[in-house]
C-alpha cells in the first residue's frame, strides 16, 4: 500500500476534483484525510494514482510505501505506545491516519525499522 501527498490550497474544491479524478480512474482511497496544506490517502497503487493526478493537471504529489499496523481499539493508549515504540527506533513519522480497516498507516523514513519497531 502507498500514501499519496497532495497539496492543497481550496480543501473543498482541491478534494473534490482530487477524488473525483482518483475515481474515475479506477483507484479507491482505502484510508486518510488533510492536515494543513496536504492531503494524504491511502492508495493500493501509488503510480497509477501519480499519473491519474498528473494527467488531469494536478501536479506536486508525491508517492510512498506505508507500513500498516493494526490498532487494538479496545485497548486505551494503543496509540501512544506504538508511537513511542517508533520514537525510540528513531523513526521519523511523517504522517500517520487510520484505514478503513482501523489499522494506522504510518508514512516514515524506515520502513523496515518502523515494521521491526511495532513488531
Amino acid at each position: 500500500m502507498n500514501d499519496i501527498s497532495i497539496p492543497v490550497h481550496d480543501i473543498a474544491s482541491d478534494v473534490g476534483r482530487i477524488g473525483g479524478v482518483l475515481g474515475s480512474a479506477g483507484v479507491g482511497l482505502e484510508g486518510g484525510g488533510v492536515w494543513g496544506d496536504v492531503a494524504h490517502y491511502l492508495v493500493e497503487d501509488g503510480e497509477a494514482a501519480l499519473r491519474a493526478l498528473e494527467t488531469a493537471g494536478i501536479l506536486g504529489g508525491q508517492s510512498r510505501q506505508v507500513v500498516l499496523a493494526a490498532l487494538p481499539a479496545d485497548r486505551p493508549g494503543a496509540l501512544g505506545i506504538m508511537m513511542t515504540a517508533l520514537a525510540a527506533a528513531e523513526i521519523r513519522v511523517h504522517a500517520q491516519y487510520s484505514d478503513h480497516d482501523n489499522r494506522k498507516v504510518f508514512v516514515v523514513d524506515d520502513i523496515e525499522g518502523a515494521r521491526r519497531a511495532l513488531a
